[in-house]
């Protein structure tokens, strides 16, 4: 799946992943006093997540960005309770966070079907406010997007991330022999043997700085954070923007990306994490990648090759270093392997923790309330060790 930057309008500032709109609720019907008649609520303003929609069909649909709720229906002699007004949905993509114009968070949309109400239907006209109804709920609200996958692509421009997510997976990303091929995030889906499907995005280069924004660095870092585990792509033999740029090599590198995601956010790396090393089959690689293994094994002996101020605060591990060559494909299968394994073992701490969560709240309960919990209730560990 691709996600194309929308044009530019002259006047206008338009992303991909984030959309500001002004949202209003229905105005109320009007009561009818000699009966007694009720006014009908308005209509409600919903974000609602539907699978492959984006932000950009919301504003091809809604060029003004201003949208608003049914109004209620009139109470009559036919119908003393008039009708509630039609509500508004906004169809969204997965993984939408609601906020105000202040930074409130309204909700989130995670799921498909999943909906927030961001604008509530005024009241209809009744007995308490003369028959007279009540404008709907209106305010500014901002929808940004952070991409839900499974894996995370991370390195600088060139690294071979856009390579590798075409080996890895269906995808058909735009590549090209020059950093920031990628502009916009690419989302692929490995797919084995078993059915097991695992999504992989991949995020534009970033560039040193990135976390103080620098090359729109918190338009990306933010996808990252959902994320299960993260996959480093870097070349064996380093890196280099641009001539008026310092070179890094591939140890150099490693470090410095770790530290743009926690100087960005520290929670970062918490996560586990993979490292595809790329261009194995080039001359001297192989020599450059034990260079590199030895590196990470000893960081401390090597960090003055960092910039001041860079240096991670805390030795970031691996699950996994591979080699591989993205553009041949090789390496590939292993790092698949790799990938999967991780998170599969996340995915069993996960049921193990939740299963030992539910055997610490029914012991609780045990003790509260001894006489209301049969034997049959508790979980048997030794049966649950077996299934």
């Amino acid at each position: 799946v691709s996600l194309p930057t929308p044009p530019r309008r002259r006047g206008t500032a338009t992303s991909w992943d984030s959309l500001r709109l002004h949202v209003r609720g229905g105005t109320g019907g009007m009561g009818l006093p000699r009966l007694g008649g009720e006014g009908g609520p308005g209509g409600d303003v919903w974000v609602l997540a539907r699978p492959g929609s984006s932000l950009r069909q919301v504003t091809d649909r809604q060029p003004s960005k201003r949208l608003a709720a049914g109004v209620g229906g009139n109470s009559s002699v036919r119908c003393l309770k008039g009708a509630k007004g039609k509500d508004f949905q906004i169809e969204v993509p997965l993984g939408i966070s609601v906020h105000t114009d202040d930074g409130t968070l309204i909700g989130e949309v995670n799921s498909p079907e999943d909906r927030v109400r961001v604008a509530v239907g005024g009241l209809g006209g009744g007995l308490t406010t003369d028959y007279q109804p009540s404008p709907g709920q209106r305010r500014m609200i901002r929808l940004d997007l952070k991409l839900i996958a499974d894996v995370g692509l991370i390195g600088f421009p060139n690294a071979g991330k856009s390579t590798l997510l075409e080996k890895l997976s269906s995808a058909k990303p735009k590549i090209a022999d020059y950093p920031f091929t990628t502009l916009c995030p690419q989302i692929g889906t490995m797919m084995f043997q078993d059915h097991r499907q695992i999504s992989v995005a991949d995020l534009p280069g970033l560039i040193e700085g990135a976390h103080a924004n620098k090359g729109m660095g918190h338009h990306f870092l933010k996808h990252v954070q959902r994320n299960k585990i993260l996959l480093f792509v870097v070349d064996v033999f380093g890196f280099r923007l641009s001539p008026k740029t310092h070179f890094r090599d591939a140890f150099q590198t490693v470090q410095l990306l770790v530290k743009e995601l926690e100087l960005y956010d520290p929670d970062l790396l918490g996560k586990a994490a993979v490292l595809a090393v790329n261009k194995m089959d080039l001359p001297g690689a192989q020599e450059k990648y034990k260079q590199l293994c030895h590196q990470l094994m000893h960081p401390q002996d090597f960090l003055s090759l960092l910039p001041a101020g860079m240096v991670p605060v805390e030795r970031f591990p691996f699950e996994h270093v591979l080699p591989v060559v993205a553009v041949q494909g090789k390496g590939v299968d292993e790092l698949k392997i790799g990938v999967r394994k991780v998170l599969d073992e996340q995915q069993v701490e996960a049921v193990m923790k939740a299963r030992e969560e539910k055997q610490r709240q029914l012991r609780t309960v045990l003790k509260i309330y001894p006489d209301r919990v049969t034997r049959q209730s508790v979980p048997n560990s030794r049966q649950d060790a077996h299934h």
